[in-house]
């Protein structure tokens, strides 16, 4: 069992059941409300897993590892993923996040201004939820489901794109 403190003091009991009971335009929601990962028994992953893991190697591997798994100076935020909670991961994301001590200082940039990452919130934790429950390998999803017109219209307005 891993217990990872994000703010507050977490445990694997926080942990939310991450199975899909509800889709909506192509995003899947646990019984909470919260995004979460779809993989069907052929391995098809549904379009926010693929997505988050394209961004993820877009933007945020450079520090925290590959597929999520750390670095020297970053945490594996598979692991983290296993009990931060939704709300905590885009205000992680968003805002950014210092941890000083005296062996060493952590300093997360805040990344609400950037729409590679900030229009993709959840795509990317998306994908970590399911690198955290062990739902995908540590490769590109081989299969994946279509971008939804609900997805693709979120996306243009939010990254600005004129039609």
């Amino acid at each position: 069992m891993i217990i990872v403190v994000t703010g507050g003091v977490a445990s694997a009991e926080n942990a939310v059941d991450p199975a899909a009971v509800k889709s909506e335009d192509g995003k899947y929601l646990d019984k909470e409300g919260n995004p979460t990962f779809k993989v069907t028994a052929d391995g098809t992953v549904d379009w926010y897993t693929y997505s988050g893991y394209r961004r993820y190697h877009s933007e945020c591997h450079v520090c925290h590892g590959p597929d999520g798994m750390g670095s020297t100076y970053a945490p594996a935020l598979a692991n983290s993923l296993k009990t931060m909670s939704y709300p905590d991961f885009l205000a992680v994301v968003a805002s950014g996040r210092k941890n000083v001590n005296t062996a060493q200082e952590n300093v997360m940039p805040a990344f609400g201004d950037n729409p590679n990452v900030a229009c993709y919130m959840d795509d990317l934790y998306v994908y970590l939820r399911a690198r955290a429950n062990n739902a995908v390998g540590r490769v590109r999803p081989a299969k994946h489901e279509n971008k939804s017109d609900a997805y693709a219209k979120a996306e243009d307005s939010c990254m600005g794109t004129k039609k």
